[in-house]
């Protein structure tokens, strides 16, 4: 039995943006909107915590079936965000990486993606990885189409972003407790952080908040 120290790999469900958005009577966008505020704002406390790797959900394959309506402001939104704090990032030391099909999103949108991690692929400082157009199983399923090793190290390199490490800690918004297919491969012995608060609430206190519970809990990975 170990204590947990502190979480240097951390990953967020980010969830409850649209609701956010309906208790103050907005729309759904501007829920997606501010969530995307609060990811470059955790983004920062994160570095100044000694996070050094921070994944955030930011679309399902799950998503698709959500009205066409709310999907295409979000395909807007991403682009424009993208070309707007790339730059941003770029001079923070942030590396970025999408992790995700590529299948089914837009050509221009995949070319915004790659611009975006070329621009910060020198940086050191954090890595930011998005997970658009993600599903843990469909990440399970394209490794498995290709793999012809025998260990699990084998397998990582066919994942989507075989360097990155397994999370210490996955903390869910909104107080819904379910992974939502996130991660699958990478969580099996991640510490799960369940928080109430919708994504734009979650702030530097709850962040704080969560990985001070990662550290009080005690990891064995299936010693005594």
């Amino acid at each position: 039995m170990s204590e947990a120290g502190s979480a240097r790999y951390v990953a967020i469900i980010t969830d409850g943006n649209g609701r956010w958005a309906k208790r103050r009577g907005l729309p759904v966008v501007a829920g997606h909107d501010a969530g995307a505020d609060n990811v470059k704002a955790r983004l920062r406390d994160a570095v100044e915590l000694g996070v050094r790797e921070l994944t955030v959900y930011s679309f399902s394959t799950e998503n698709w079936s959500r009205p066409r309506a709310e999907v295409d402001a979000l395909m807007a939104m991403f682009a424009r965000r993208i070309d707007s704090e790339t730059p941003e990032l770029r001079e923070e030391g942030v590396r970025m990486r999408f992790i995700g099909r590529r299948e089914g999103v837009s050509a221009d949108l995949v070319e915004r993606m790659d611009w975006a991690e070329a621009q910060t692929a020198a940086n050191e400082r954090i890595t930011l990885y998005v997970a658009f157009n993600y599903g843990g199983r469909a990440e399970i399923l394209d490794a498995a189409r290709n793999f012809t090793g025998t260990s699990e190290d084998d397998f990582r390199q066919r994942l989507y972003a075989p360097e990155m490490h397994d999370p210490d800690l996955i903390i869910r918004t909104s107080g819904e407790q379910r992974l939502s297919n996130y991660l699958l491969w990478q969580s099996a012995y991640a510490e799960l952080v369940f928080r109430d608060e919708l994504w734009p609430d979650f702030g530097r206190g709850a962040f704080e908040a969560s990985l001070d519970e990662y550290r009080a809990r005690r990891r064995r990975f299936g010693g005594r």
